[in-house]
């Protein structure tokens, strides 16, 4: 048997390329495989089976991946949910060639890829050394995992400081993988956050970092296409695909989680085709410098369209570096395209706004109620992998709602209704949608109306029988309806 490791190793590779400290690391993480007696020859992990999908790591990093998942479309990129000892919770990957290619190196839901069982790998060393790691193509220990890259980043459990597990982005070795592990931070990041709202209820300080995605839309998959069809939301699409196709610079505004993004993607898809589309969002917090330093060498790339989202939130002085180098980029023949979104427009740096030729508004869900239905099927589809029905009065509550959290908001909600179910009802609808409280309410309030709402969401429920199940008069249960803003379909309660 040949031993790989003379002619692959993380130590023969020097330091110059990667790093010292990234080199010592591979370096490390190689001998502690080779003293834990792992095949260098082939991978042989440890298959638990099902593994346990309770934990809030595995509830908020799925959420998280699902929302990522949308944007790669049909690209090879496999997208993975780990625990504190290595083993895969969940796997996310549309492409069949890189599914397959996982299965047969056993990179799949139920198997541990902690460094004792699979060798140094991207999942292992990350976990190993609490660190965001990158491991490429031969830096792997494995044969069999030589060709692929890995991006994978820890998840600390947000209130003890605790490794809960990680984030991990595997694509192919021969793939540009200069964003891969930007976009596992940015989605481990995000989990953390998310574990940290649904356990204590607050929300984490700003992380300084901002976020990157690269979305390779290429061509869609069969369904993947844009659901909505309102007059309202194809005629902000058309707009902003002609001033698009006529070689314009476009600013999307709007509400939060109205679609901007969304928006100007696919308009875009439709005025050039298939390219590759960066999203960028500033941090809230702290330099830029890095920020700007980690994404703008993509502009070198003419195939590539840049979408800068936040753009009102930006300080002068950066926008003005930005907008020297989207113009310089924009410069030359055939360079990159760019475009930005916004909640409004006046905001804007004036460097940004300069080079903005049209301004495109993305409508709010709420003036769009044609849109409701189809977005909450494809959500639902996208989640369940199948057909996913909406009752009439399901449909309606969702229809009659006003959506302050707009699109982003709908999508949870969906996600929720549907997890368990492939008959969305009333009573499978969080309390939200049936309340327009015009003030805050307590947090006793809200499980007064929360428990009301569920009485009265119940298949044939009445307000009198809901009134006896919470020990009230009707009177009481009127009352409470209005004092909380309930309101329920008509044909229910």
């Amino acid at each position: 048997m040949t031993d790989h490791r003379q002619a692959a190793g993380p130590a023969q590779s020097g330091p110059g390329h990667r790093g010292v400290a990234v080199a010592s690391r591979l370096r490390a993480s190689w001998q502690r495989s080779e003293h834990y007696g792992v095949s260098p020859e082939h991978v042989q992990p440890v298959f638990t089976g099902p593994p346990d999908t309770g934990s809030l790591l595995y509830e908020c990093g799925s959420q998280v991946l699902l929302g990522l998942h949308a944007t790669l479309a049909n690209e090879p990129v496999s997208l993975m949910i780990a625990d504190r000892d290595g083993l895969v919770l969940t796997r996310l990957c549309n492409d069949s060639a890189i599914n397959s290619a996982l299965d047969r190196v056993y990179l799949a839901r139920g198997f541990s890829f902690a460094e004792r069982h699979a060798g140094t790998n991207g999942l292992g060393l990350a976990l190993a050394d609490r660190a965001p790691t990158l491991v490429r193509a031969r830096e792997h220990y494995c044969a069999d995992l030589q060709g692929y890259t890995c991006a994978a980043v820890p998840v600390l459990d947000p209130t003890t400081g605790e490794l809960a597990g990680t984030v991990n982005l595997t694509t192919w070795a021969d793939s540009r993988p200069e964003l891969l592990l930007a976009l596992a931070q940015s989605a481990a990041s995000n989990t953390a956050a998310l574990m940290l709202l649904r356990a204590t209820g607050r929300r984490p300080r700003p992380t300084p970092r901002g976020q990157v995605a690269r979305v390779w839309p290429g061509r869609l998959p069969a369904g993947a296409g844009d659901p909505c069809g309102s007059a309202q939301w194809l005629g902000a699409m058309a707009q902003a695909e002609r001033a698009m196709s006529g070689g314009q610079v476009v600013a999307a505004i709007g509400e939060p989680g109205a679609g901007k993004t969304t928006l100007l993607s696919a308009a875009r898809r439709a005025a050039a085709g298939p390219e590759r589309l960066l999203v960028v969002r500033p941090p809230e917090a702290g330099p830029l410098d890095g920020w700007l330093d980690l994404w703008t060498p993509e502009l070198r790339h003419d195939d590539t369209f840049v979408l800068i989202t936040g753009a009102e939130t930006l300080p002068a002085w950066t926008a003005g570096e930005l907008a020297g180098a989207l113009g310089a980029a924009a410069s030359r023949p055939g360079g990159p395209g760019f475009a930005f979104a916004a909640t409004e427009f006046g905001p804007m740096p004036e460097p940004l706004k300069d080079l903005v030729g049209t301004v495109v508004e993305a409508p709010a869900l709420r003036r769009r109620p044609d849109d409701v239905l189809p977005l909450a099927q494809h959500f639902a589809r996208r989640e369940r992998h199948r057909e996913v029905v909406f009752t009439p009065m399901a449909s309606k509550a969702l229809v009659a709602f006003d959506w302050p959290g707009n699109v982003r908001q709908l999508e949870r909600v969906v996600i929720h209704a549907s997890a368990r179910t492939d008959i969305v009802d009333s009573q499978h609808l969080p309390p939200e949608v049936f309340s327009g409280s015009a003030r805050p309410l307590s947090r006793l309030d809200n499980l007064k109306r929360d428990e009301i709402i569920r009485c009265l969401t119940e298949p044939g429920a009445t307000v009198a029988g809901a009134a006896a199940q919470l020990g009230m008069s009707r009177a009481t249960v009127y009352r409470k309806i209005a004092q909380y803003g309930i309101k329920l379909p008509r044909g229910s309660a």
